[in-house]
């Protein structure tokens, strides 16, 4: 006999031996525990960017909204090193720009582009945005991912293109233009800019951002190398449903949490 999985994963694990579990994103008893865990994959979250190289100077923030009072949301302290990144140091801003917990300030950009993108899209737990290398260079080229690859399929036609770049974003008329943009997708090439994505955990959030990261510089790669060959729409399509759902984004984040709790075990604290 085998154990029955949810669709998302059962089109890449295949058949599992009865008594055989995979881990799931967790429920909780209290608003308490749930805000912990989320505080805790928010630290764990920036030290993997720190991790991959995505930091520069004090720029890139990622963001998830509070458990018991969704119209807030968590965030990195301005100018803290992304590798330094514990759960207490996290502080909590409303959407209207106040600090509700914490001893340092936020990023304005942070809370520009963060508090209109979860404002347009309730389902989005989490954000994620840097300025991370390849992000940056590809999205200079104003043009959307193409499907070429197999993990880029899980963007296609599934991410937006803000195309109106104005300098570090302190409007909120600014942030309203991104947070349509993305629209009802996963993510956002800022052009000229970088990249954003959301999901529906921290995980998720992440996730997208990791590979889409890999996805850019996938894509620059094989345009200095040629023209590379489209995988066609129906094929693309098929691909995305297997591998780009809100489950697989968490579940494919899970080796990156194993690997950074392990070595950063200080991010509790």
């Amino acid at each position: 006999m085998s154990t029955s999985l949810p669709s998302a994963l059962a089109a890449v694990v295949g058949p599992v031996p009865e008594g055989v579990t995979l881990p799931m994103p967790p429920v909780f008893d209290s608003v308490a525990a749930e805000r912990q865990y989320r505080k805790e994959q928010l630290a764990a979250g920036f030290r993997l960017f720190g991790r991959f190289g995505f930091s520069e100077g004090v720029a890139g923030h990622i963001t998830v909204r509070d458990p018991e009072n969704p119209q807030s949301f968590w965030v990195n302290p301005f100018g803290m090193s992304f590798q330094q990144i514990k759960a207490s140091d996290l502080v909590l801003v409303d959407h209207e720009g106040t600090l509700l917990h914490g001893s340092r300030p936020v990023n304005r950009a942070a809370f520009v582009i963060h508090s209109e993108v979860h404002a347009a899209r309730p389902d989005a737990i989490a954000a994620a945005h840097s300025h991370s290398l390849y992000g940056k260079a590809f999205s200079s080229l104003g043009i959307p991912l193409d499907p070429i690859t197999q993990d880029a399929c899980a963007f296609f036609e599934d991410h937006g293109l803000y195309s109106d770049y104005r300098g570090v974003v302190n409007e909120v008329e600014e942030g309203k233009r991104i947070a349509a943009a993305l629209g009802g997708h996963k993510a956002v090439v800022l052009q000229n800019h970088g990249l954003l994505t959301v999901g529906h955990s921290v995980a998720e959030a992440v996730w997208w951002f990791i590979t889409m990261e890999r996805s850019c510089q996938a894509q620059l790669l094989a345009m200095a190398a040629g023209t590379p060959r489209l995988i066609d729409r129906e094929t693309a399509l098929t691909t995305r449903a297997q591998i780009g759902s809100h489950l697989a984004g968490w579940f494919q984040a899970r080796p990156l949490w194993d690997q950074i709790t392990a070595s950063d075990p200080d991010l509790f604290d």
